[in-house]
């Protein structure tokens, strides 16, 4: 009992602290999940033969490299067709007036040239509001220097962060090791695993899964000339966090820019075929190989974490909210497994004397049964 008082107040006044320094950790916090990622790639240069340091300043440069061409190439398109966008929402009105609308009206008897009406009057408010937030909030910059020279600081801070964590990412790993109780070891160590292995699913596979996806809807509406293919690819890959998604918002967007653009029917098909091709190369490629029969957070639970934790700690919470939500799907796994082994549960078909160990060799085999329902 005493030794769970002892948990109770550590998690307080980890609670606590984060909440009472939330912006000071954010590049620490922002650091560790990226020391995290990272670390894989580290250890594989490492076995190539290079030493800790060496394979960390890889890794760097790798990163380096990745970023100064997003910056030059993809940031620039998706600016330039973000552009675009605003400079074809007229045409797109004239043309929902003209040859949309009165079809609708013509199929359903419903009027959309009011609703479209309605729908521009907002825009433009809205878009005047934005407006006059952007300028109090350049304004409120330039009042406030030190907040801003702040900010700025905790941006540079993060890949300094990052590499000195990366660089004894090993050595933390086993000293906090070393400071868990002896008789907590052997559980702490099996959960730590499981969530390494739902943090891996979800951080790696997922990014990577989506990265891929983005990348071929991209390409795919580029090369059949489609106006805002890339941005409309970007947007599909971010989206795909949550399964099918990405891909109905994405093919939905891209129909109606398809319809608009060509107006014809082979320009449907193209859009419905880029995205088939996305959706094939998903399921029989990109979940087998990057997430494998890992079980991962459920989308669900993904937007609730990433919202809560916005809510309670700000940008902090944001990045801490599925590394914690990871933590939580274990124990409440663990929780599961040991309650329907309890007398609680069903005392007929349990022994009153089940040892830890007997309850944790359950559990494993447990899970691993839930991996092979689950894997995609």
């Amino acid at each position: 009992m005493r030794n769970s008082w002892w948990v109770i107040i550590f998690l307080v006044v980890i609670g606590g602290t984060v909440f009472l320094l939330d912006s000071v950790l954010m590049p620490f916090v922002a650091g560790m999940i990226l020391a995290y990622l990272a670390d894989p790639l580290a250890n594989q240069f490492q076995r190539w033969g290079m030493n800790r340091s060496l394979a960390v300043s890889s890794v760097f440069i790798v990163l380096l490299i990745m970023f100064i061409l997003s910056l030059l190439v993809l940031i620039p398109l998706i600016v330039q067709q973000l552009k675009q966008l605003g400079d074809a929402i007229p045409d797109i009105f004239s043309w929902v007036e003209r040859v949309l609308a009165p079809q609708v009206q013509e199929w359903t008897g419903y009027d959309l040239t009011a609703e479209l009406t309605n729908v521009r009057e907002t825009l433009v408010a809205n878009w005047r509001d934005a407006g006059g937030y952007l300028a109090q909030a350049l304004g409120h910059i330039g009042r406030s220097g030190m907040a801003f020279v702040t900010w700025i600081t905790y941006v540079a801070l993060i890949p300094v962060v990052t590499f000195y964590l990366l660089l004894d990412w090993d050595r933390l790993l086993n000293n906090i090791a070393n400071l868990i109780p002896r008789h907590w070891a052997e559980d702490a160590f099996r959960l730590a695993r499981r969530c390494d292995e739902v943090l891996a699913s979800f951080l790696r596979g997922q990014l990577l899964v989506m990265l891929c996806l983005g990348i071929i809807y991209a390409v795919g509406l580029t090369l059949m000339g489609l106006n805002f293919g890339l941005l409309i690819g970007f947007v599909s890959g971010l989206v795909s966090i949550v399964p099918f998604l990405g891909f109905i918002v994405g093919l939905v967007i891209a129909l109606i820019v398809a319809l608009f653009q060509y107006a014809t029917w082979w320009a449907v098909v193209g859009v419905i075929l880029v995205f088939s091709i996305g959706q094939i190369a998903e399921s029989v490629i990109l979940q087998p190989k990057l997430l494998g029969d890992k079980i991962g957070l459920h989308p669900v639970a993904v937007i609730f974490a990433v919202l809560a934790g916005g809510n309670l700690f700000g940008l902090t919470g944001v990045l801490l909210a599925l590394p914690v939500a990871a933590v939580i799907l274990v124990l409440l796994k663990e929780v599961k497994v040991r309650y329907q082994h309890s007398e609680l549960y069903d005392d007929k078909n349990t022994d009153k004397h089940t040892t830890i160990i007997e309850v944790s060799s359950s559990y494993h085999d447990e899970l691993s049964g839930d991996d092979k329902r689950e894997s995609p």
